[in-house]
């Protein structure tokens, strides 16, 4: 197999022979607000301090203008705001208290399940699969597994039409029973 020809798998080596690498792709404006959203949100969860400290300490951050900031705006105060709500839903679905979570699953769970809730505008697959890449990103070895799990679940509760749909298409990883 020719070294050079990345098109014949996924990954290709590095100039080394070493590792694969990823393809980098470039972030988009929700996914840097999701980003954003979740380190506002783990301060939050260590701290405590006030929506409105966080925020503009967020502001602050390299790139923040990449982000989108309405969608940004829509997750920090809404997962604070509602956060005894979301806890609510996502207790149904984890092996503990919310609280005992380690604070970055927690606020990608927190995340995944104002989206679910909230954002109709973004398939529930999506929402998930954003939310299992933020766990990849910033979270421990295998909490994205956690976080696919526990949101997988949640989506039955949050958007039981569409989860239903998907199942009946015979969507490949559906939770749906069959």
């Amino acid at each position: 197999m020719n070294t050079n020809d990345k098109s014949a798998t996924p990954q290709a080596k590095s100039a080394t022979g070493s590792a694969p690498r990823k393809r980098v792709q470039p972030k988009s404006a929700r996914r840097r607000s999701r980003e954003a959203a979740l380190q506002g949100l783990y301060q939050w969860l260590i701290t405590g301090d006030d929506v409105a400290t966080i925020d503009a300490h967020m502001r602050e951050q390299q790139d923040f203008d990449k982000a989108d900031r309405a969608h940004f705006d829509a997750l920090l105060n809404g997962c604070i705001l509602e956060a005894s709500d979301l806890d609510g839903v996502l207790a149904r679905h984890v092996d503990r208290k919310t609280t005992e979570l380690s604070p970055i699953e927690h606020a990608v769970l927190m995340i995944g399940a104002y989206e679910l809730k909230h954002c109709v505008d973004i398939p529930y697959k999506v929402a998930i699969n954003e939310a299992v890449e933020l766990a990849k990103s910033f979270g421990g070895t295998d909490g994205h597994k956690y976080v696919n799990g526990v949101l997988d679940r949640a989506a039955g509760d949050l958007r039981p039409l569409e989860v239903s749909a998907r199942g009946k298409a015979g969507g490949a990883g559906s939770s749906a029973s069959k």
